[in-house]
């Protein structure tokens, strides 16, 4: 899912270079896609079907979809494949968070609740690293999307079985009509909606920005993947703050952090405002946190209130809101 959503943004500034891609046109794919992952979502609120065949199709479908970015040269033909790709990621991500937690719940360990979402960031920062390897081999965009097509296919293969042999549909859609949208459901969907319009436009421009700053890809293309990798570890971090500063407050403060990420690079232009606040490693440039962790923290359920609307159902409609 995390190539399904955000495979398009490490490979923008490869398609600028090589396919000539405006920024006008990324954002026309970009919206395609996000447009997709709200129709996703809203199937899969409203259609009744068991789990098992709806995250493998949606699975080999992101991954097909993927794939044939890498066969076409038309932008018309690229939205409408990104479209594809976002309506499947919006049809598997409640589905397949539905499915992990219920089963994951009787256990009642909160670090395993986070590697459900921390796959997300997985994803992104597999994407990302792809892309440097692809650029320092001076690979086409092209090739970009077709790495990233096998990749998701081959990733869609390994966990094919978990789903064999049995109905696994879920509680939560056997009575998706139990939830009642009372005054706190419909505020909780408007905040959702605010941190989609706020993230959404590091989540797609980052590496543009970066690339705009200073014009080196082994410098710019690590935003990339530190993005997915500070994605990834916040919802281990978000487990244990929860405990001590309660799920509304760290969901709270999930939000302030992330303004104050998005308005960092617009205050202090430059590749050290989108990469600052993280830890060095190895020489590599600094990660820009707040957007990317907070990303997570907000859109991981154990801080929507899940339990009075069904898991499956509130998955979807922040999802849905957040798009």
């Amino acid at each position: 899912m995390g190539v399904g959503r955000f495979a398009f943004t490490p490979i923008l500034p490869m398609m600028q270079v090589d396919a000539g891609l405006s920024i006008a046109a990324g954002a026309w794919l970009a919206s395609a896609n996000y447009l997709g992952t709200l129709i996703g979502a809203l199937a899969a609120t409203a259609v009744r079907v068991p789990i098992q065949p709806a995250v493998r199709g949606g699975l080999v479908t992101i991954g097909l979809a993927t794939l044939a970015m890498g066969l076409e040269r038309r932008v018309p033909a690229w939205i409408a494949l990104r479209l594809i790709a976002g309506i499947a990621t919006g049809w598997v991500l409640p589905f397949a968070s539905a499915w992990a937690l219920e089963r994951l719940a009787p256990l009642r360990r909160p670090l395993l609740n986070a590697a459900v979402f921390a796959g997300f960031g997985v994803g992104i920062a597999a994407a990302g690293g792809v892309c440097i390897v692809l650029m320092h081999g001076r690979a086409s965009s092209a090739q970009a999307w077709l790495s990233l097509g096998l990749v998701s296919l081959a990733a869609t293969a390994v966990v094919w079985r978990s789903f064999v042999g049995r109905d696994v549909r879920s509680e939560a859609s056997r009575r998706t009509g139990t939830g009642r949208w009372d005054t706190d459901a419909m505020l909780l969907v408007a905040c959702y909606g605010s941190f989609g319009f706020g993230y959404i436009v590091p989540a797609t421009f980052l590496p543009v920005m970066a690339r705009a700053a200073i014009d080196d890809p082994s410098v710019f293309g690590w935003a990339w993947p530190v993005f997915g990798v500070t994605a990834a570890a916040s919802t281990f971090a978000a487990a244990g703050l929860s405990r001590s500063l309660g799920n509304r407050r760290l969901w709270s403060l999930g939000h302030v952090v992330m303004a104050v990420g998005l308005v960092l690079p617009v205050i202090r232009p430059g590749i050290g405002s989108i990469m600052r606040r993280a830890r060095r490693r190895r020489g590599c440039p600094r990660a820009q946190p707040p957007v990317t962790a907070c990303m997570i923290v907000i859109t991981s359920p154990d801080f929507t209130g899940r339990s009075r609307l069904g898991s499956q159902r509130v998955l979807s409609s922040l999802w849905k809101h957040s798009t």
